[in-house]
């Protein structure tokens, strides 16, 4: 062998490198592959699409709950701490509180900020502190080694490590892109919205009392207008958002529709006169039952003559008979309108920023149950710089609900 490359003479038929038999034991690599393809090893189908999507969907959603709570307990550790040590250390505040049990992982926050910085990784000034480098179980470390100091704005430090002790379970899985299970990801959400009420950072939405601000609503909601959940059908609706939480409480209650059946059938009547004795003002406009239109949406559903007519008659009655119980009954208003209806609607607190909306198209030949909800909300939203404020579907609604109402007779 010379100081040259290695020479191999020519392969020829019957020789090793041409001949087509494979011996015992040997693996192939030339193995024949469609075109555009990987290898049957390599290659997702659409089931595996599926599945990886699904997990990194939760694991996104997770990610958002943990990240805000990081952040709340980052702010609650530094306005309860910086003021007893920053004076005497100074930048070293969070290295002197973390004392001695800290000092393998606090100096390891030191190390991993300082790279950062040396490497260009920290975009944010904000951010060139040991405490934005600590972890959520570090943090709670802090807090646990420091509860006096925690204590006068905190009631119970149990209920605070049983939500934390919650959210390390789904903090290890997803920081190590394993399955997170839907049941562990519901159990994330609700210990991180019961630890951010802990700490003080409950929504300012006056509505998420009757309809809970979601974390990922509240981070990327502007994407979507004011729609806040969308349902297949009114039965789904009402197992996540029951009757009591859409209309209890209301101030103003507007409803527009053919028979008004989610207020009528699932809201009972001794309840509609309490709610409207408390002071909520209610405007329900009925389809007129006489009218051509409620034959024509018959038709269409393919049911027998005049039994929609007699189901809306039903529930006129009724609320004329919750009207007749009332004190003040010019507070609760009945009208019938004439025009194809088009939407049924039902606005709660419709005249403030904090309503809610419960709305579905009426299609040719699917019932009002089975048909699409969509769940608004007429809160604020906060609008990126780079976005102009443009309204949502909460004020257009309202608006066909007045125009209708003003163009509709009052039931005697």
């Amino acid at each position: 062998m010379g100081s040259g490359g290695l020479e191999l003479p020519p392969g020829d038929d019957g020789h090793e490198g041409n001949s087509t038999d494979v011996p015992p034991g040997a693996v192939s690599l030339a193995r024949p592959m469609e075109m555009g393809s990987i290898g049957p090893e390599l290659d997702w189908n659409a089931d595996a699409w599926r599945e990886v999507r699904t997990r990194a969907q939760r694991a996104g959603r997770a990610y958002i709950w943990l990240n805000l709570v990081e952040q709340r307990l980052r702010a609650v550790v530094a306005a309860v701490l910086r003021p007893i040590y920053e004076p005497v250390h100074g930048d070293d505040w969070v290295v002197a509180a973390a004392g001695p049990a800290g000092q393998e992982w606090v100096q390891r926050a030191v190390a991993v900020r300082e790279v950062s910085r040396r490497k260009g990784y920290l975009l944010d000034p904000a951010d060139d502190n040991v405490l934005s480098f600590l972890t959520l179980p570090q943090l709670r470390e802090l807090m646990v080694q420091h509860w006096p100091c925690f204590e006068p704005y905190i009631d119970e430090r149990r209920d605070v490590e049983l939500a934390l002790d919650e959210l390390e379970v789904t903090r290890n899985v997803v920081s190590r892109n394993r399955a997170l299970s839907e049941a562990v990801l519901a159990q994330a959400e609700r210990a991180s919205a019961r630890l951010l009420e802990i700490l003080g950072a409950g929504g300012d939405v006056p509505s998420a009392r009757r309809l809970p601000v979601d974390a990922v609503e509240d981070l990327v909601g502007d994407r979507y207008a004011d729609l806040v959940a969308v349902h297949p059908d009114r039965v789904r609706l009402m197992r996540q958002f029951p009757a009591e939480d859409i209309f209890g409480g209301a101030r103003r209650l507007d409803a527009i529709g053919i028979g008004l059946n989610l207020l009528v059938q699932n809201f009972s009547g001794r309840r509609l006169v309490r709610l409207a004795e408390s002071g909520c003002r209610v405007r329900l406009l009925f389809l007129n039952p006489a009218s051509s239109a409620v034959k024509r949406r018959e038709r269409e559903l393919g049911i027998r003559k005049g039994e929609l007519s007699r189901a809306v008659e039903m529930n006129i009655l009724h609320m004329r008979r919750v009207r007749s119980k009332l004190h003040d009954p010019d507070a609760f208003e009945i009208q019938v309108f004439d025009e194809t209806p088009r939407f049924t609607a039902y606005l709660v607190d419709g005249d403030g920023a904090d309503g809610i909306a419960v709305v579905q198209s009426y299609l040719r030949r699917t019932r009002g149950m089975e048909a699409p909800v969509l769940v608004l909300r007429n809160g604020n939203r906060v609008v990126r710089s780079d976005q102009a404020e443009e309204g949502g579907l909460f004020p257009t609604y309202r608006e066909e609900f007045e125009l209708a109402w003003a163009d509709s007779r009052p039931v005697s």
